[in-house]
């Protein structure tokens, strides 16, 4: 009896002392068991809404479960990077996060209620989606050289739009000037639409944007594109050239859109939510409509997703800091 006994116990022991290995294969050949949320932190209707919400579609039904999309705007995309980060790491709550969440707000804000190299779990780029730079058709400028030439002859008087202070299109602006030499006046709005609809007006001259919001205004012949921050010439305005091609290589650089997750996030879960996200972007229809977009599917590694969002945040952090840009 005795050693039966004793056999009894170590067989327990060994169990329990498995457990905590046991318990996380279960956890991820069990996830996903429930609806998963995806934050996504900037108001509906914009890029980062139209990416989250095409993903998330297909990113459900290949994890066989609901992916639920919450909007939480506001301060640039902190608050909702914020409710990412400070989330339970089990899974079930994703995240968008793009350049401005976590390349430029890190390089230009002197707190952040996150760290966005620290604080998440980065999974995989989704979508690279070109910038553009646009003008108004009264500006009397066919292309860049024309438009540098423009700018030269009255510094400060042309002026460009953007999305806010530390948005995207305000370092867009900023970098352009760097790079061309040129001194244009920055004209800060409450969001892109207030910003674009101003040049659509007039009122403005110049808007530096993601191509999403400004393609259907380029097409109809409101405003005008003289280049595109992307890899190569974009199929929508096959005669936009690229930054490069217009000899300013600096600003070409696209936006990207990725997701991630809380920090601690188990590797098991991480690796099936990765492997899920990139079918979703092999899918045609959900490629088709990132065409559409002027946007390209990505699907790299979450190491090479790690790396790009610190790049990012290091050239950002040089515009910053040579253009005198910083946010309480």
């Amino acid at each position: 009896m005795h050693r039966r006994n004793l056999i009894l116990a170590l067989c327990l022991a060994g169990a329990t002392t498995l457990a905590p290995g046991a318990a996380g294969i279960a956890h991820a050949q069990d996830y996903p068991a429930k609806p998963i949320r995806l934050i996504v932190p900037f108001p509906p209707g914009g890029t980062t809404d139209i990416v989250g919400r095409l993903v998330a579609d297909k990113l459900g039904a290949e994890l066989g479960q609901t992916v639920v999309v919450e909007n939480r705007a506001g301060a640039g995309g902190s608050i909702g990077s914020g409710a990412i980060a400070s989330a339970a790491a089990d899974g079930y709550t994703l995240g968008l996060a793009t350049v401005s969440t976590h390349g430029i707000n890190p390089a230009i804000y002197k707190s952040l209620p996150f760290d966005a190299q620290k604080d998440f779990a980065p999974i995989t780029n989704l979508a690279a989606v070109p910038n553009v730079m646009s003008v108004h058709p009264s500006v009397p400028a066919q292309d860049i050289q024309a438009f540098v030439a423009l700018a030269g002859k009255e510094p400060g008087k042309v002026t460009y739009a953007s999305a806010g202070n530390g948005s995207v299109s305000h370092m867009m602006g900023e970098l352009f000037k760097m790079a061309s030499g040129t001194d244009l006046l920055h004209v800060p709005y409450r969001g892109v639409g207030p910003a674009l609809n101003d040049t659509l007006a007039g009122q403005v001259d110049v808007l530096f944007d993601n191509l999403p919001s400004s393609l259907p205004h380029i097409q109809a012949g409101k405003l005008r594109a003289l280049a595109v921050a992307a890899p190569a010439r974009v199929a929508s305005l096959p005669d936009v050239p690229t930054f490069a091609e217009a000899g300013l290589a600096e600003v070409n650089d696209s936006s990207w859109f990725g997701l991630v997750a809380p920090a601690g996030i188990p590797d098991s879960v991480k690796d099936k939510v990765h492997k899920a996200a990139v079918a979703a972007l092999a899918d045609p229809a959900v490629k088709e409509r990132l065409n559409q977009l002027g946007a390209e599917p990505v699907g790299n590694t979450p190491d090479e997703f790690a790396r790009q969002i610190a790049d990012t945040i290091e050239r950002n952090a040089a515009i910053a800091k040579k253009a005198n840009i910083s946010i309480d």
